[in-house]
């Protein structure tokens, strides 16, 4: 009876450019899957360095280190275990791109062996191409303890076309001799988005399918900037079929026998797509002020839905004891906004403040005015309230070493209606990629077990309170139609189909410099605002 083997993969969450700490990482996993019997251990890709490093690989010294703390891992390793960890090389030719995304293959006594990354997207948050050479698939398959594998990197499975289109002229798939493995290994680090799974699921089963073997995905967790990742490693059979499915934003090992791919963890299971939402934002809260070194956040609560919803993620994500909200009523505040924002911070448990805006407000008009005579009232002085709130609130900033949390939703932010260095200033925006109706979906998902956020701010017309009997309607086209028009023309990228979408699609070029000085957006949909859209500011609308 031929030996079993047991494959271990890991889905972890490492800091970018903290070497050391994600090496001690990765050799706990190691130490904990060679306890378990583990024969061959899977990391994520660019598990030592993190993802995506970009232009630090315009500093030599960050590979040195890398390196450094590999072959610390390498002389630490246990006998009896292989282990794949993804990391950044140099490309020793002098010719092309400097470096490759690779993975190392290290054994105790042996010397590594490095398999290279073929496909390097470059769109949307992604720009893998500007410095990273693209290896040959065909030299990733190897023979270990007499089983067969063949090892891709995140994109390499990703030029299967979808509905008669890929993304890329040629499938590097397709060049490799049609036969069975033991094993695929996918290490990938891919981005989380809603509906992100179901896809890497069709192309890992094309894969799976073609070669007519079972293959492991094994994803990174955690966030980077803007960027969510879900965990969420599976395990399919040769036939495509999903048969293990790891936890969603959580740090796991899970361990399988190859010949019958049982594992040794029971499977996650899906979750309804509101709460997978939360999560997402939770973590990619939480591990944005972990890596940067905050402690706290705060934000303007206005007694909106908006600011409330982003109070319920904040405790949700570092704890009330680290968030402050800070209520700021002006010269057009209803009583009413003082009270639920009042009314929520008590049921969050948060801190909660009030400065009154209107003597400041006031004493600035006057000044303005002074120099510039009487302005008749209008979009001036509305922003002007808006931007002594800001001034207040990273007042706050500076005096607590606190981060402020933005509120701006995405129909917002497509529109341009929010005010420069006023309610759109912040250091990361945790809302700025969800239409206002995943923020009532959000505000219902915490309202499930009790009214947490106070029924009130949930049914009354949103109003940024700027003027006398202000809603966001008088600006606006209702958000049910608005929220259709940004998901149609910034998620799909579609031509408008209506005089709302023309007028969104208008919008959206005349206020490109806005989103250009705004804060960092989580990004949870296929297209966010941010890093991953590239939309000049002058040109001819």
């Amino acid at each position: 009876m031929a030996k079993q083997t047991f494959i271990g993969f890991t889905q972890i969450n490492p800091q970018l450019a903290d070497f050391k700490n994600n090496a001690n990482l990765i050799l706990e996993k190691i130490q904990e899957a060679a306890k378990k019997n583990c024969d061959l251990l899977v990391f994520p890709e660019c598990a030592l360095f993190g993802y995506h490093p970009f232009d630090l690989l315009e500093r030599p010294e960050f590979i040195d280190e890398q390196l450094k703390e590999l072959d610390r891992v390498h002389k630490k390793i246990p006998k009896d275990i292989a282990v794949l960890i993804g990391l950044i090389v140099r490309n020793p030719k002098k010719m092309g791109r400097p470096f490759y995304n690779a993975v190392a293959m290290l054994e105790k006594g042996k010397a590594p062996k490095f398999f290279y990354k073929t496909l390097l997207p470059t769109g949307d948050v992604f720009d893998e191409a500007r410095f990273i050479a693209s290896g040959d698939l065909k030299k990733n398959i190897f023979k270990w303890k007499g089983r067969k594998y063949l090892l891709t990197i995140c994109e390499d499975i990703w030029a299967w076309p979808e509905n008669g289109v890929s993304a890329y002229r040629e499938n590097p798939l397709l060049k490799i001799k049609k036969q069975k493995f033991d094993l695929i290994i996918n290490m990938s680090a891919s981005p989380w988005y809603m509906g992100k799974l179901d896809q890497r699921i069709r192309v890992a089963r094309e894969t799976a399918k073609y070669f007519k073997s079972p293959l492991v995905y094994t994803n990174m967790v955690g966030a980077q900037d803007e960027i969510i990742f879900d965990g969420q490693s599976f395990i399919l059979d040769a036939k495509g079929k999903l048969v293990f499915k790891s936890v969603a934003f959580q740090e796991a090992l899970n361990i399988f026998e190859l010949k019958t791919l049982k594992c040794s963890a029971p499977a996650s299971e899906n979750l309804d797509p509101i709460e997978d939402l939360r999560r997402a934002i939770v973590l990619g809260l939480r591990d944005f002020v972990k890596k940067v070194g905050i402690e706290k956040v705060h934000l303007g609560l206005s007694g909106g839905i908006d600011s409330a919803v982003v109070a319920c993620l904040a405790a949700d994500a570092l704890g009330p004891k680290s968030v402050e909200c800070i209520a700021l009523p002006g010269p057009y505040s209803l009583p009413e906004s003082l009270d639920l924002a009042t009314k929520l911070a008590k049921n969050l448990g948060v801190g909660f403040k009030k400065i009154n805006i209107d003597e400041s407000y006031n004493s600035l008009l006057k000044n303005f005015e002074k120099e510039m005579g009487d302005v008749a009232f209008g979009v001036t002085q509305e922003n002007l309230q808006s931007r002594v709130r800001g001034i207040f609130l990273m007042a706050y900033s500076n005096l607590k070493n606190s981060m402020l949390l933005n509120t701006t939703n995405k129909s917002e932010f497509a529109t341009g209606y929010g005010t420069l260095y006023g309610d759109l200033c912040g250091g990361l925006s945790i809302l700025g990629d969800c239409t206002k109706a995943y923020v009532y979906e959000l505000a219902k998902l915490y309202n499930q077990q009790s009214e947490l956020i106070p029924k009130q701010i949930i049914t009354r017309a949103p109003s940024a309170e700027l003027r006398p009997n202000q809603k966001d309607q008088d600006s606006l086209p209702e958000y049910a139609v608005l929220d259709q028009a940004v998901e149609n023309i910034v998620e799909k990228c579609a031509q408008p189909k209506n005089k709302v979408e023309e007028w969104t699609l208008q919008k959206i070029y005349s206020s490109e410099f806005k989103r250009w000085q705004s804060p960092p957006i989580l990004k949870v949909t296929s297209h966010s605002f941010g890093r991953g859209r590239r939309y000049p500011i002058a040109f001819k609308k």
